[in-house]
């Protein structure tokens, strides 16, 4: 029978050693990193149009704290099993960043004070035995046309609250990092596009390409903005759009490595996969940030797409290196594992770390799902491939997939779930192949079932 694999499923070529597994603990036990979560300041207190400034907060904290190798963000995405509250509390912040596993959330309020506006940073240090500490910083104070600009010590102020070594020439990067543009107009709107594309959805990105177009006529040098535009187009799969801006952010400061991974990701998922394109593209973002750990991991995907075998190696160890806690790299491995050296134990451990990471990740379901499938722990795959539509409604390479094991153990079942694919599929031209085997199954089964 034909099973049915990941949407994303790569099976790389690649010889793996155990060592890259441990080497996320063994890292994470060193002192010098730091996970941490950083959320939008409270700006509740502010008038409505105001408001937008707690994010902008976020954003300089996040560019900031992005130039020092000690620190490993956890991308804003993953807080969505905490909710989306309208403010941050302390106890909603915390619950945040315990449930992805960080050392440390930042975090604050804004309020008016006068005419001027006051920025409370705080801080919190989450331990293993529930004794948190929380530190409430220096309040900033400054009128509003001169807030931002100030604000970019203040990613300093934290890394030094948290005790990290730092050398004049990484302070120096911090805050150049930490002031994206000088046209506080700039700021807000990118700001605001910020928002826009962290919900999500259609009309919220469109919303932020508008928003983000308008940051760039207001600075045309704001680098960031491009590349973030970029960013938003390729979520909206406008992938010629995304790689000019990628490259108009490259052509304003050939120095800033973000676009240069995003370009590796676009190299990889063309149609034709333009593999040397994204390893020359991944390198030089790795050559301008040597801790990038993302452009790490698509340089281990690129690498094990043209079997490369010692470079995807060296690419992934180096991924969890400079960040132990990123899903996709055990995910990544759980593919090695298991689809090309057959080690069942070492693959279900990767794709369970990946999924106790990221428990949204459907990739690493589908991936933890097929290996039980294969194995024939049937009661396992289903589920696996039933979480991962509780995730994904529309995932239909879950739903053909859970209908495969369905005939292996409940037939009836089997009928109603390719009766629920073929219906999801059916409208697809990506699916059409699939939905004739779907069919061929179907009246196969209920011949069966009625004799």
């Amino acid at each position: 029978m034909m099973r049915r694999l990941g949407r994303r499923s790569r099976i790389v070529a690649t010889l793996v050693s155990v060592l890259a597994l441990s080497a996320a603990s063994e890292v994470h036990a060193d002192s010098k990193l730091r996970v941490i979560v950083i959320v939008p300041f409270d700006g509740v207190g502010l008038e409505r149009e105001e408001q937008w400034m707690g994010e902008g907060v976020a954003q300089i904290l996040a560019l900031g704290l992005a130039q020092h190798p000690a620190f490993v963000q956890i991308e804003r995405s993953r807080l969505r099993a905490a909710g989306r509250p309208d403010a941050w509390s302390d106890a909603a912040v915390v619950q945040a960043a315990r449930a992805v596993r960080a050392d440390a959330a930042l975090f604050g309020r804004i309020e008016r004070r006068g005419s001027d506006l006051a920025v409370l940073p705080q801080l919190v240090e989450l331990k293993a035995s529930g004794a948190d500490t929380t530190v409430s910083l220096e309040p900033l104070t400054a009128p509003p046309g001169d807030l931002f600009a100030r604000l970019a010590a203040l990613p300093v102020t934290y890394v030094r609250t948290l005790r990290v070594p730092l050398t004049d020439a990484e302070a120096a990067r911090i805050e150049k990092g930490a002031r994206p543009t000088r046209v506080p107009r700039a700021f807000e709107l990118f700001a605001r596009g910020q928002i826009a594309a962290l919900r999500g959805d259609q009309e919220s990105n469109e919303a932020a390409v508008d928003l983000l177009a308008r940051a760039i006529e207001a600075d045309p040098s704001f680098v960031v903005a491009h590349y973030t535009l970029g960013v938003v187009h390729s979520a909206l799969g406008n992938r010629w759009k995304a790689a000019a801006q990628f490259r108009a952010s490259t052509q304003a400061d050939a120095s800033y490595p973000e676009p240069y991974k995003a370009l590796g990701d676009l190299f990889l998922s063309q149609p034709r996969r333009l593999f040397d394109q994204a390893v020359e593209a991944y390198s030089k973002a790795i050559e301008l940030r040597p801790f990038f750990a993302d452009a790490y991991v698509g340089l281990g995907d690129a690498k094990a797409a043209k079997s490369d075998i010692d470079g995807a190696i060296v690419a992934y160890q180096k991924a969890l290196v400079y960040n132990p806690v990123n899903p996709r790299v055990h995910m990544s491995l759980g593919k090695i594992y298991y689809g090309e050296k057959g080690l069942y134990y070492e693959a279900v451990t990767a794709y369970k770390r990946a999924i106790d990471l990221d428990p949204h990740s459907v990739d690493a379901r589908m991936g933890l799902g097929e290996v039980y499938e294969e194995k024939g722990l049937y009661k396992d795959a289903v589920e696996e491939y039933r979480r991962v539509i509780e995730l994904d409604g529309k995932h239909t390479g879950a739903m053909y997939n859970l209908a495969l094991v369905y005939e292996k153990v409940d037939p009836r079942a089997a009928i109603s779930q390719w009766e629920r694919y073929i219906e999801l599929a059916a409208p697809l031209a990506t699916e059409k192949d699939w939905v004739d085997v779907a069919r061929q199954h179907l009246r196969k089964l209920k011949t069966q079932v009625k004799d």
